[in-house]
């Protein structure tokens, strides 16, 4: 299935209007749903390494956009919108964990967990909440954001090619790594967090939905 999955997007990487939905998926994880682009992005990259850069910067500039958006609907519609969206998606529980740890380390956590696959949506709605300063949160959003996005973009567009052949060759190898490098990522985030203080009292706040 998977497999069938990727040559589709594979093949439609090379849709004249493939950059407009690779924008569009980029600014929905920020502010309507969360679907990481990162895969989209991978994809596209690897039938056109070519343009891996333009697209890693298309990727970056909606997924900014999006979290802009996102921020807006937390610290305007949170009440009428942002309340029913986090839990359509499941995320009520984890709200306020966010927003302790938003609280706690600030700009630390956006550029920590903005660039791992923990919803970027959660963040961006949380930091509209609690009323986190805008430019910060732009600033800590282009570095993780931008980093992750501009990373996948050189890495394909320096070695584009040869990767496409060994991932067409071991595509189920690389399925696996893919899987255990996202469950390394969430380990280190919450070994990264653990040990304080402020980790210990943000753990507590799943006991109560409320908090913020």
């Amino acid at each position: 299935m998977l497999r069938r999955l990727y040559d589709w997007v594979l093949d439609k990487a090379a849709h004249p209007h493939a950059g407009w939905w690779l924008a569009f998926f980029a600014f929905a994880d920020g502010g309507l749903f969360p679907f990481p682009p990162h895969p989209l992005l991978a994809v596209l990259c690897l039938s056109q390494p070519g343009r891996a850069v333009r697209y890693a910067a298309i990727t970056t500039v909606a997924s900014i956009a999006g979290g802009v958006f996102g921020y807006f609907v937390g610290h305007f519609l949170y009440d009428s919108i942002g309340q029913e969206l986090l839990g359509a998606l499941g995320l009520t529980r984890k709200f306020p964990v966010a927003a302790c740890y938003l609280k706690a380390y600030g700009v630390e956590i956006i550029v920590l967990k903005g660039a791992t696959p923990i919803p970027f949506l959660l963040l961006t709605v949380t930091a509209g909440f609690i009323n986190f300063p805008l430019g910060k949160f732009v600033l800590a959003s282009l570095l993780s954001r931008g980093a992750i996005f501009f990373g996948i973009g050189v890495l394909f567009k320096v070695f584009g090619p040869p990767i496409k052949t060994f991932i067409d060759k071991y595509f189920a190898y690389v399925v696996v790594a893919v899987l255990l490098v996202i469950a390394g990522l969430f380990y280190a985030v919450d070994v990264a967090g653990s040990g304080t203080s402020a980790s210990d009292q943000c753990a507590a706040a799943k006991l109560d939905p409320t908090y913020a």
